[in-house]
Parts: structure tokens; sequence; C-alpha cells
């Protein structure tokens, strides 16, 4: 069933030619005269491949329906990244490229959110918030205060995120996964 433009949305995913889109970032325009049209950026979901497009309401377009699935982190070797399904137990494998906007939060036997579309797995989604440990993190100095301030804390996946002063090497951090901001320690 076809959709409006109206309807468009970001985080939506769309069929358009046979192939799947997300959409990343949408603008309604309205002129004068004349109809009404969106200018929107649109992830190929097979190819990772970012386009502009702008769609009409005379575009055919259609919502593709997403199954999700809970998919636990297991390993990572040769360049592949192997998620298993925890009510099948199936295993995927996806390519580095695919991970790498969330590879600083890949922790083994962590859940992640896997996407599939007529049985085929088109996206994974990290959980919101991930614990980590803080494996590097310089001294704060002295006369800074726990309220002020911040330092750079490398952590166990080597991911760098930003913390307050008073975070110490060995700590385990909340950090969101959506900003890659620390959010709190957790011990």
């Amino acid at each position: 069933m076809g959709i409006s433009i109206g309807e468009i949305s970001r985080g939506m995913t769309l069929i358009m030619d046979g192939e799947l889109y997300e959409v990343t970032e949408f603008e309604h325009v309205k002129l004068g005269r004349g109809g009404a049209f969106v200018r929107a950026k649109m992830k190929d979901l097979r190819t990772g491949r970012v386009i502009s497009k702008t769609l009409k309401d005379s575009d055919n377009l259609e919502t593709a329906y997403l199954e999700t699935r809970i998919l636990q982190y297991l390993y990572q070797s040769g360049g592949k990244y192997t998620f298993m399904d925890k009510e099948t137990f199936e295993q995927y494998e996806l390519d580095a490229e695919v991970v790498e906007p969330f590879k600083g939060y890949l922790v083994e036997g962590l859940d992640f959110t896997g996407l599939f579309y007529q049985d085929r797995m088109v996206k994974v989604v990290p959980p919101n918030f991930v614990d980590l440990r803080v494996t590097e993190a310089p001294p704060g100095i002295k006369g800074d205060t726990a309220t002020g301030g911040e330092k750079p804390a490398t952590l166990q996946t080597g991911l760098v995120v930003k913390v307050p002063l008073f975070v110490t090497t060995g700590e385990v951090i909340r950090v969101d996964t959506r900003t890659g901001a620390y959010v709190e320690r957790v011990s």
C-alpha cells in the first residue's frame, strides 16, 4: 500500500524501485504555486550508500514493515562480526562496514536488535545504553571539582569518550550509544 509524502518521517523504511531505504533526513516543502514535495536523504540498507532524493505524491512509495529479533553479539573474526538469534540460535555475519557506526559498543554477550525484511537481516541496532570499563583515564588536576570539566577516557572497546574529572581507570561507566556521551558511573 502506498503512502503520501506527508507521512514520511525520520527513521522510516521505504521501498523504492525494489530497494529498501531508511529516511535519515527530510524536509517538507510547499511552494506558493504547484504541489508540495519532500527533499529527503535516504540510506540504502543493502549497500549503505546515502542518496538525496526529491519525492512527490505521484512517486510510488511503500512502507516496509520490518520484523525485530533479539540478537546476541558473539565474536569478531577476519573482518566479520557474528550475531546469534536468541530464539532460533541461527547465526548472522556482518561486514566491518555495517558495524562501523557502533563498533565501539560491541561487547561479547551484549544484546542488539536485528531488523529483518522478508527473513533477510537488513540492519542491527545497538541498545540505547551500554556499560563499559574505563581502561585509561588521565588523573584529574588538583583544584578541579566534581561538577566541572571533562577529560578523555579510553574504554575497553577502544572507544574514547569525554567523562567528568572524577572518573578513574577501572571504573564501569554507562554510555549513550545514540550520542556517544557519558551518562553515569555504574561502579
